[in-house]
Parts: C-alpha cells; structure tokens; sequence
C-alpha cells in the first residue's frame, strides 16, 4: 500500500491542506497515521475515503451529515441499512436540485433563443466617423 504526505493528499484529493486537518479534527476523517517525526501520512484507504467526502461534499451535503456518514462507516455492518437511508435521503434531495437546475436553465435557453432572434433582426448601429 503506498502512502502520501499532506501535500501529496490535497493534490490527489483536491482538499486543501489546511481542509485536511479541519477533516480530522472533527472526526470526518479518522486514524491517520503519523510517521516518525510525527507528521501525516495518508494510505490509498484515505484518498478512497476522501474520494468520497469530496462526492458528498460536491452535491451539497451538510458536514453534520458527512459527519453521521463517518460515524455510521465506523460502526462496521451493523450500520449499513442506516447508511443506506441517508444516502438515499441526500440522492433525493441531489435528484431535486438537478431537476431546478433543468428547469433553470430552459428558462435560460429560452432567453438565448430571444436574443439570437433580436440579433439578427436588429441592424448594426453607424459606425462614427
């Protein structure tokens, strides 16, 4: 298994350094290592993890929720219709913000098709002399 520094891991991940250790401070992420000198070394199991806090994250979820997330991984198979549920809760609640962003944007593409019309009905104003 290899293993990546902090500076490493927020290239890999696309978290800040600084977003790493907040991560770690509130529990979102758990249990990593340190090596001699005391400093950070993240595993393939971490960046994988953090793959998915960034998908969380990226579609809207409060980190109170990641942070259920977290705790229910950690409490192994005994949690994993829990997981379920919230997971499917937060593809809900992703479903319906995709469904506004549709609607928005025909409402955008709508007024793009008037202004390509008033484009190419209105005349060029004189250039000045």
């Amino acid at each position: 298994m290899s293993s990546y520094s902090p500076a490493e891991t927020a290239e890999k991940s696309g978290f800040s350094i600084d977003t790493l250790r907040y991560y770690e401070k509130i529990g979102l992420l758990s249990g990593i290592a340190r090596n001699a000198s005391g400093r950070r070394v993240f595993s393939d199991d971490d960046l994988q993890w953090l793959g998915m806090l960034r998908c969380l994250r990226g579609t809207g979820m409060p980190i109170a929720e990641m942070l259920r997330y977290s705790e229910l991984a950690r409490g192994g198979g005994e949690t994993v219709q829990e997981r379920l549920d919230l997971l499917q809760e937060h593809d809900r609640r992703v479903e319906e913000q995709i469904a506004t962003l549709r609607a928005q944007q025909r409402q955008i593409k709508v007024k793009i098709g008037f202004y390509r019309e008033a484009s190419l009905t209105c005349e060029p104003a004189p250039a000045s002399a």
